[in-house]
């Protein structure tokens, strides 16, 4: 399958990055990159999620 590419590519927001380093150490981002972000299942997106919110936490929680 190709990947679908927007018209207007906007840059990548810092949730974004995350998102992507996260997919990469779960071993999804090739299912991403191939299928998109709507063929994760339900399970993947949350523990996706999790893990993003926990490093957002911690990145709030640290000392400047």
């Amino acid at each position: 399958m190709s990947r679908k590419v927007s018209k207007a590519a906007k840059p990548l927001s810092e949730r974004d990055i995350l998102k992507m380093e996260i997919a990469k150490e779960m071993g999804i981002w090739e299912q991403v990159e191939q299928e998109g972000w709507g063929s994760l299942t339900n399970a993947s997106c949350g523990r996706l999620g999790g893990i993003m919110q926990k490093r957002l936490k911690e990145q709030k929680n640290r000392p400047s």
